[in-house]
């Protein structure tokens, strides 16, 4: 992996603005990757060996897909929506995983790493970057059982809806009545048609 601060400066560029999460992110992705044993999972071959669960749609999400090169349209992203600052690193070739979260408590602790800075935002950004990982992060390991039609690759799974005719991929159909749909057809959406 590249050092800290250029995985920073970049993870900011990408998003399009520095903040303290990005500083969170990048540094729980450097320490996600050590724990698994990657030391580089954003080239090949370690780029196939590497499954992120992020638990937050917030700036450090985007701090981790930078500093380890997961992407959701590389099935390597997973996202689950638990509203918690916390991601799991899975190394698909060891199993090996770890589930690293970012203690609320930091944030009460900033002023001792960051003294004389006025500004909470700034407080905030330039404590994260020196704060010890254990009063950062809680890091706990994990066993993750990733579903075969939700590894990495090609699509392995093609069903057809039976009410619209649409091709849903990697198993993402329901059955019900009887027949095969697609979760819209099904009832399970975020939109309701005008």
């Amino acid at each position: 992996m590249e050092d800290f601060n250029t995985l920073l400066k970049g993870s900011a560029k990408a998003h399009g603005h520095l903040c303290p999460g990005q500083v969170i992110g990048v540094r729980m992705a450097m320490l996600g990757c050590d724990l698994i044993g990657l030391d580089n999972p954003s080239v090949l071959p370690q780029i196939k060996s590497l499954i992120v669960y992020v638990e937050i749609d917030r700036c450090a999400t985007d701090a981790i897909a930078y500093a380890t090169g997961v992407k959701l349209g590389r099935r390597s992203l997973k996202y689950v929506d638990n509203g918690i600052m916390a991601a799991t690193f899975v190394n698909l070739d060891t199993g090996k995983a770890y589930r690293v979260r970012s203690r609320e408590t930091s944030r009460g602790l900033v002023e001792n790493y960051a003294p004389g800075i006025k500004d909470k935002h700034r407080q905030q950004l330039e404590a994260y970057k020196v704060m010890p990982r254990d009063v950062l992060f809680d890091v706990t390991r994990v066993n993750v059982d990733v579903p075969y039609n939700d590894m990495p690759g090609p699509t392995r799974f093609k069903a057809k809806c039976q009410n619209c005719g649409v091709v849903v991929r990697d198993k993402k159909e329901i059955y019900k009545n009887g027949k095969i749909l697609c979760r819209i057809c099904a009832g399970d959406t975020y939109f309701s048609s005008k």
